[in-house]
Formats: structure tokens, C-alpha cells, sequence
């Protein structure tokens, strides 16, 4: 059962007030190089017009932040139902926002069975940035959400908080790796040899890699030749506010 604790966090979601600012969101590619076909969009957040999202976050508080992740998922949801998306759906969630993971992710189900949006196309990914104190409680949210049905990412791997220790804890679907290390690959052998190991480590863990960032073709070429086939960037298709990228407009050299 609930602690009183729990019921009083929930509550602050299920009956605060709306939130006092509008927002949207972009969508951008990621392209399965291998078959030509893009894997899935990745939400990001907009203001309502399609400005910026620091226009939005930067209204993001400790009072707000429980009900703008509730409202973030349902909107992505939404949007995405009402654009036809047929590829997978990835989320960016707050893990600090999140009490317990059964009953903060009841209205993210409510809002897919409402769409007709299928829980096995969304994925739930990490924020950029989100500072986890916790390891093993994110390992312990998407344990939860993985058992529900949910794809699960891991962003920003290689910085931040998003190392070894938590793979150690759980293995996701999803491994992005951080642009940091993607910038100028193909010039650069230190950042091929930090990649090719840890292709080599999720390969065994059984967990499929994502690079991002990506703005040439020769970053992409390299990549593909390091084993990576999921990839994000410039390169493939920027955000598209309230839409999404083709398969017909993917760069003809993949």
C-alpha cells in the first residue's frame, strides 16, 4: 500500500491546478542506417509557437516539475497519435519527478489507450542533463516501466551520471551515447577505441546502441563501420516542430 508520503506526492499531481504555460514539441529522426528505415522520433520539448526549449524548462520548478512529466508524456502521446506516427515514440522523462513508478505512469497508459497508441512503440529515455543521486532508483523506474511494456533509454552514456554503475543495476534497451564522444569521430582514434568498447560491452549485455549528434557523413560512415546502427542528428533530420521526418527525405548516402 502507498505511504502517506507517496499519497500526498500523488495528489500533488492528480489535483494541483493546470500548468501555468503552454508547450508543444518537435520531433526528431532516429534512422536505422542498416535498413534505410527510421527507428523512431524523439520528443523534445517546445514552447507553443515552436520556440525554444529552454523558453519552457526555464518555467519548470520543484512546485510544477511532478505535473509538467505527467503532462509531457500525454502530450507527446497526443501529438504523436494525431501526426500518424508509425515508428517508435521516444519520451524524455524527469526520474526526480517520480514517487513511484506503478502509479506515476498510470496516465502516461491512459493517455496511449486514449490515442489508440501502442505501449510497445514508446520508449522512455533519461533527460539530458537530470541530475540522479539514486542510481539504483532509475535502475528500479525502468525495471518498472521495461515490465510494463516500455522500451528504455539511457541518455548522455558516457557523462553525467549515466555510467557503468547503472548498467551494473539494469541493463536498458537502449544505450545513447553522448555527442561528446560522437563530435569528429571519424578523425579522431581515442574516440574510436572509448566507442568500439562500449559497442563491444552492450553487444554482450544485450543492449542496442544509439550515437547522437551526428553532422556529417563521414561521422555516419564511421560509425556504421564500428557496428553502430541507430543514429540521430543534423545529418538524418532536425526537430520538425509538430512533425516528423520521412523515410524519403533520409540522406541518400546511409
Amino acid at each position: 500500500m502507498p505511504s502517506a508520503q507517496t499519497r500526498t506526492q500523488c495528489a500533488l499531481c492528480r489535483d494541483a491546478e493546470p500548468l501555468p504555460f503552454a508547450f508543444s514539441y518537435a520531433f526528431q529522426p532516429i534512422v536505422d542506417v542498416r535498413a534505410g528505415q527510421i527507428f523512431a522520433h524523439e520528443a523534445l520539448v517546445r514552447g507553443p509557437d515552436g520556440e525554444p526549449a529552454n523558453s519552457v524548462l526555464s518555467r519548470v520548478t520543484a512546485d510544477n516539475c511532478y505535473r509538467f512529466d505527467q503532462a509531457c508524456r500525454a502530450k507527446a502521446i497526443e501529438i504523436a497519435a494525431r501526426l500518424k506516427m508509425r515508428s517508435r515514440l521516444s519520451i524524455n522523462f524527469l526520474p526526480n519527478a517520480i514517487y513511484r513508478p506503478e502509479l506515476c505512469i498510470r496516465s502516461t497508459l491512459e493517455a496511449a489507450q486514449r490515442h489508440d497508441f501502442p505501449v510497445e512503440q514508446i520508449i522512455f529515455e533519461t533527460v539530458e542533463g537530470e541530475q540522479i543521486s539514486d542510481g539504483k532508483w532509475l535502475a528500479e523506474i525502468l525495471t518498472e516501466y521495461k515490465r510494463i511494456g516500455f522500451k528504455t533509454a539511457i541518455d548522455d552514456f558516457g557523462a553525467g551520471f549515466a555510467g557503468l554503475n547503472l548498467l551494473a543495476d539494469f541493463q536498458p534497451d537502449l544505450v545513447k551515447l553522448d555527442m561528446g564522444l560522437i563530435r569528429g569521430i571519424d578523425q579522431s582514434a581515442s574516440r574510436r577505441a572509448i566507442v568500439t568498447g562500449v559497442v563491444s560491452m552492450c553487444t554482450a549485455l544485450a543492449i542496442d546502441v544509439i550515437a547522437e549528434g551526428i553532422e556529417t557523413a563521414d561521422e555516419a560512415r564511421c560509425l556504421s563501420d564500428l557496428g553502430i546502427r541507430l543514429m540521430q542528428g543534423y545529418w538524418f533530420g532536425r526537430p520538425r516542430f509538430e512533425g516528423v521526418v520521412t523515410e524519403d527525405e533520409l540522406p541518400l548516402a546511409m
